[in-house]
């Protein structure tokens, strides 16, 4: 069948995550720093057979967001003939790494090559699917705030590689944030802007942290070994991506990619899946328009 188009959606990787109060919508306030791993999923299209969009996704068992996606941009009168969109899944899932949330963005980011529309009408219909999606529609380093979905792109980072530790199980994010209210781990609002302040000055080795952190391991505490795995392998800094289990070991200066993978190679028995990767360049940035 012949492929309409392709597009890659790439791994969220949180670089820092602070937590807050709760909201009146349940979800908690963040403060998160996040950026755009070369690690990505590819998302296949090709015109259907069918008389409806179809979504495969071998692996993934359940309802996908590329679906809810697409039922969002049929009921604004996106008029694409009926689509197949077969997911290459390579982000570990239930990983914390929002793959997901990458492959919805990445179905919004590429509708207007199959079908006219209005770029106005994408990020309302990103920020309906979920609180990851919005800062996914375009690669690349942002400052998120409100529960995720407020977001400012940033300039491009420092040059650093990630060593990416994937474990075989999941943790359920709503748990985590049960257990970080449990282990009363959430900040005043009023350091959380302070954070945000700080964040907004730039990214520095000390502010490197994730609150869900501490939940993610009371939930599984084999986390820790990862933790002081990637720490033995030269990473500057190991911590928990996003709600975990995923294990990332952050790797300073222009080497950072290719020591991030010699860790990778090193560990790569201990655990099965581990890679070295880096941020997504600019010249992988997408316009939506």
């Amino acid at each position: 069948m012949t492929v309409l188009t392709r597009e890659l959606a790439y791994a969220k990787i949180n670089l820092c995550l602070f937590l807050g109060p709760t909201r009146s919508d349940g979800r908690h306030e963040l403060v998160t720093l996040f950026d755009s791993a070369a690690l990505s999923d590819e998302l296949v299209i090709t015109a259907s057979n069918a008389a409806a969009d179809r979504v495969v996704c071998d692996g993934v068992e359940g309802p996908n967001l590329v679906g809810d996606a697409l039922a969002a941009l049929r009921a604004v009168g996106w008029n694409a003939p009926p689509l197949t969109v077969t997911i290459d899944k390579r982000i570990p899932v239930a990983a914390g790494m929002g793959g997901g949330s990458a492959d919805a963005a990445a179905m919004l980011r590429c509708a207007h090559r199959l079908a006219p529309i209005a770029p106005s009408v994408i990020a309302p219909i990103a920020a309906g699917l979920g609180a990851d999606v919005p800062g996914q529609l375009r690669p690349g380093p942002s400052l998120g705030t409100g529960a995720g979905e407020l977001i400012e792109p940033l300039a491009p980072l420092a040059p650093y590689g990630v060593l990416v530790i994937p474990l075989p199980f999941a943790l359920s994010t709503p748990d985590v944030y049960r257990e970080a209210d449990r282990l009363d781990l959430p900040r005043p609002a009023t350091e959380l802007a302070a954070l945000h302040g700080s964040l907004a000055a730039g990214l520095t080795p000390a502010l490197t942290i994730n609150d869900l952190q501490p939940a993610a391991l009371s939930l599984a505490p084999q986390i820790a070994a990862a933790l002081d795995a990637a720490g033995g392998a030269g990473a500057d800094r190991a911590l928990v991506c996003g709600s975990g289990p995923t294990v990332i070991g952050i790797f300073d200066g222009a080497g950072g990619e290719r020591r991030a993978s010699v860790a990778a190679s090193a560990l790569s028995d201990l655990f099965p899946g581990a890679r070295g990767t880096g941020p997504v360049g600019p010249s992988q940035f997408v316009d939506l328009a």
